[in-house]
């Protein structure tokens, strides 16, 4: 199909996002080695890790290791969760491209996941923004803004309160905000209209979307987000990932169904997606469990399979037909 000329960008979270649930500990090689094989597949960015106290998240108690280790490729940004002071200095330390900073816009879920009020995160969170200063780019991002899972519905202006006030230290210290479906609670009508919101209200800022895939919705709400006008998306390999203070939060969307869907469509996504389908089938092993992720068991909607051998038994006197 012939190239749209929409550009489309994703960032790859399986080795922060959707490994940190995972019951048993993989080992630091197969994390560089996975981080390096995704760096070939043309991402415009990597979630390698977090700096978490490696108490609350034993999986990634090996960042700066795997920081240390990994081949950085040319164009490709690596980014990491920070969630306090003390984890910004380490990310600093290990020459991350990019802080990821996280709270909740729900009350509820914030104390749930990290223990404490929005307005001691904001805080928190403050302080690691004037800390970096501006030397390394700032995302910040938003969980469940699309609802919550003990609180219900969250209002649109519960999200933009947030969402203002890190707007508010400017595109030098804080250049992007992702705005999270930490649980699968969106739906296409609902991303339309705030994706609509955000586009106007902050232009000058990179606006990403996560979406999970709890409730089927995953792509649906990827595309009404592109047709919004939004060029940004997390995604996760093999659908991986949730949150482990959220109730409810399954995988991610799996990013080589998304490129899948988005190619297909004529987007240019930047990613070679045979290589993608290559790294996603290894997975499964990896982790010694199966997968959500469809397209690397079903292959490309461009792969066709041969015919059984009586369909051209039953062809072939129709051919014969047509020539007397």
């Amino acid at each position: 199909m012939t190239k749209l000329n929409k550009r489309l960008y994703f960032n790859e979270v399986a080795t922060r996002d959707g490994f940190q649930i995972e019951p048993g500990f993989i080992p630091t090689d197969d994390k560089v080695a996975l981080v390096d094989s995704l760096s070939g597949c043309g991402y415009a960015k990597i979630e390698v890790t977090s700096f978490t106290s490696p108490k609350a998240i034993p999986m990634l108690r090996d960042a700066e290791e795997v920081m240390g280790r990994i081949h950085r490729v040319p164009g490709v940004e690596y980014t990491v969760l920070v969630p306090n002071l003390r984890g910004a200095e380490r990310a600093l330390e290990s020459r991350a491209d990019e802080l990821n900073l996280v709270m909740s816009v729900s009350e509820t879920h914030n104390l749930a996941n990290l223990r404490m009020p929005r307005e001691k995160s904001f805080a928190a969170l403050t302080d690691v923004i004037r800390h970096v200063g501006g030397r390394t780019p700032i995302n910040i991002s938003l969980s469940c803004c699309f609802g919550c899972p003990m609180e219900g519905d969250v209002p649109l202006d519960t999200v933009l309160h947030w969402a203002d006030r890190f707007a508010a230290f400017g595109a030098d210290r804080v250049r992007g905000i992702t705005i999270c479906d930490t649980t699968g609670m969106a739906h296409p009508a609902q991303v339309a209209q705030l994706v609509d919101v955000l586009q106007k209200r902050y232009a000058g800022l990179q606006l990403t979307l996560h979406f999970h895939n709890t409730r089927g919705m995953g792509l649906a709400n990827v595309l009404a987000a592109v047709q919004g006008g939004i060029e940004r998306f997390d995604g996760s390999l093999g659908g991986l990932g949730g949150c482990p203070y959220a109730p409810g939060a399954s995988g991610n969307i799996t990013s080589e169904d998304a490129i899948h869907m988005l190619d297909a469509m004529g987007y240019d996504t930047g990613i070679d997606l045979e290589k993608l389908l290559a790294v996603a089938r290894h997975l499964p092993d990896l982790l010694g469990h199966d997968v959500p992720g469809q397209v690397a068991k079903s292959g490309l909607i461009t792969d066709l399979h041969p015919a059984p051998a009586h369909v051209e038994e039953l062809r072939l006197p129709r051919l014969e037909n047509a020539a007397a």
